[in-house]
């Protein structure tokens, strides 16, 4: 029994061996159609980086030719399929432009999306993919509304959506949290403007009346009473949006000093 598993296991090794060799010899000294066939056998076998590497050799050869919509399709697959979004993206498009009335060009247009969705960093990255993702879906709906994807697509489109509210709510954050208060007004400001019925909406209210406080009490003479007016209206619109808040009580208080300050404030343009 054991020398049966030996004798198996050399011949699996001789056999791997020989197919790679055979590879190898078809990759650097095969005519084009020796290597489109084996790239088209490595393929449908599933292993993709192989075929990846007969296809781009032949791409030079075929280019122009009817072959080149197969290849250049199975390319784009096997980019896919090994995880190569950024590539996979680029040539599922490629194939879009370059063969509009093929058959497969709807199922590619979504693999082109989907391949930039599934590049997009997390939040806290360069956001250029997610970008790219977003306009690529929403091309693709507008272009397939019948698409039994379209579904899949809005699915996506409202995650790339809530990774960019994030980031933004979290950029206007840190200029809040390092005491850049202007920075921070003008961006929970600009949050508010672009994401319209967010989940952080509370929270973008409170600390831009926070960052609208803090600015205000600090201020110097010149600017000290419309400021202290701003930050009076931020806690409006906090209070109007948000009236049972379990922050309510706090900004109350500083709502107080606020027109408190103001009182003194016009009391002495009085005096003087």
């Amino acid at each position: 029994m054991q020398k049966n598993k030996i004798y198996i296991f050399i011949l699996l090794v001789f056999i791997v061996l020989s197919s790679c060799g055979e590879y190898s010899k078809v990759l650097n000294k095969g005519t084009a159609q020796e290597q489109y066939e084996m790239a088209t056998q490595l393929y449908e076998a599933q292993s993709y980086n192989k075929a990846i590497a007969l296809f781009e050799k032949i791409t030079p050869f075929y280019r122009g030719k009817p072959q080149m919509e197969r290849v250049q399709y199975m390319i784009s697959q096997s980019y896919y399929n090994t995880k190569q979004y950024s590539l996979s993206s680029y040539y599922f498009d490629k194939f879009v432009k370059n063969y509009p009335q093929s058959s497969k060009v709807e199922e590619a247009a979504y693999l082109s999306a989907h391949s930039y969705f599934l590049a997009s960093p997390v939040f806290s990255l360069d956001q250029k993919d997610t970008y790219e993702a977003l306009n690529a879906l929403q091309n693709f709906i507008y272009k397939y509304p019948e698409s039994d994807k379209v579904a899949e697509a809005n699915v996506s489109i409202k995650e790339l959506t809530s990774k960019l509210e994030k980031k933004a709510f979290e950029i206007a954050k840190q200029y809040y949290n390092t005491g850049d208060y202007i920075a921070a007004i003008a961006s929970f400001d600009n949050f508010l403007g672009e994401y319209l019925g967010s989940s952080y909406k509370e929270n973008v209210l409170y600390l831009k009346f926070m960052a609208s406080y803090k600015l205000a009490i600090n201020s110097y003479f010149l600017k000290k009473e419309t400021r202290l007016k701003d930050a009076v209206k931020a806690h409006e619109k906090f209070k109007r949006n948000f009236p049972e808040s379990e922050n309510l009580k706090e900004t109350e208080e500083l709502l107080n000093e606020l027109n408190n300050e103001i009182n003194i404030f016009i009391a002495q343009k009085t005096e003087n």
